[in-house]
């Protein structure tokens, strides 16, 4: 039998000494980056468009302000980019968003960015929600979206990005209707859907145009929570990103760029090889011709609501 004979006639002393000094250096380090404050303000960033308060706990919260449905156009997809980047040159632990309207979270991307697009426009569009999506797959800190009111669409494409998703009850819908609207979402968005739903339940949703309520929504998984107003939403959200606390924050973006590795290759890949494909397709008669016969569907709705 062959015996392996290891030599120990070494002094360990020196090396547990550097080791002991090495952790007590990685302690302090540690308790800086965990414990550094976010710079209290009840207002940090308000605009038109958005306001960013933050609490005592340092963790923001991102509401947006853009009536009647907070569509999402250019000025308020620049709103959200500023003041994400407010609330990270701020150390804020966390941020959460949410809607100041009673009924809607947002109704997604701003037909009027889409429909009868001019192109210089509707490429700044375009470019201006990816940027803001890599914001939320390469975040420094959690993230959060207290939803109170109709998600469709591009709105749950927000809602999505975050990390943690909690609902109100109430009677309105959650989900992607793009293709009733004639509009092949992006592979990036589709990886997202079926990296935050199951891979079946995922194609049949985006495929279908399926829109859920918040009940189902939390039993398939596009939610993760449900609370029964907004002020619980934001409660719950607030304790997802406590749970972070003691967590070094140099973790979190090398982290969950790699859980959200396949969505954010796909962005990327998008980003570099089609970036047109969106443009393209939104421009074809056929998808035109849809947003058209929407558009003129909102214009009823519009004119019945008057009369009444």
């Amino acid at each position: 039998m062959y015996i392996c004979k290891y030599n120990f006639d070494i002094n360990i002393q020196p090396f547990f000494r550097n080791f002991i000094r090495r952790m007590s250096l990685f302690r302090q380090i540690s308790r800086v980056y965990r414990s550094k404050p976010c710079m209290r303000s009840m207002s940090v960033n308000s605009s038109s468009l958005t306001d960013l308060a933050v609490d005592e706990d340092g963790i923001a919260v991102l509401t947006l302000q853009r009536p009647p449905v907070n569509s999402l156009n250019v000025e308020l997809l620049q709103a959200i980019i500023s003041a994400f980047d407010d609330a990270a040159a701020k150390g804020c632990k966390g941020m959460i968003l949410t809607s100041s309207l009673p009924t809607v979270f947002s109704a997604g991307l701003d037909i009027n960015e889409l429909y009868k697009p001019e192109m210089k426009r509707l490429t700044l569009f375009w470019k201006t929600f990816h940027d803001m999506a890599l914001k939320f797959l390469t975040s420094d800190f959690p993230t959060a979206t207290a939803i109170n009111g109709h998600t469709p669409a591009g709105g749950y494409a927000v809602a999505m990005l975050s990390e943690y998703r909690v609902t109100t009850k109430g009677q309105f819908t959650i989900g992607f209707n793009d293709t009733a609207l004639g509009i092949v979402p992006s592979a990036w968005i589709t990886d997202l859907m079926l990296h935050t739903l199951s891979p079946r339940r995922g194609e049949l949703a985006l495929m279908a145009s399926t829109m859920f309520s918040p009940s189902d929504a939390l039993k398939e998984g596009l939610v993760d929570d449900i609370a029964e107003d907004k002020a619980g939403a934001i409660e719950k959200c607030k304790g997802f990103i406590n749970q972070f606390n003691n967590i070094p924050k140099w973790t979190h973006s090398p982290c969950l760029q790699k859980i959200r590795r396949i969505p954010l290759e796909s962005l990327y890949k998008y980003l570099n090889e089609n970036p047109n494909e969106v443009l393209d397709q939104v421009t074809k008669k056929e998808t035109q011709n849809a947003l058209g016969e929407y558009v003129e569907k909102l214009k009823r709705r519009k004119l019945e609501r008057t009369k009444k």
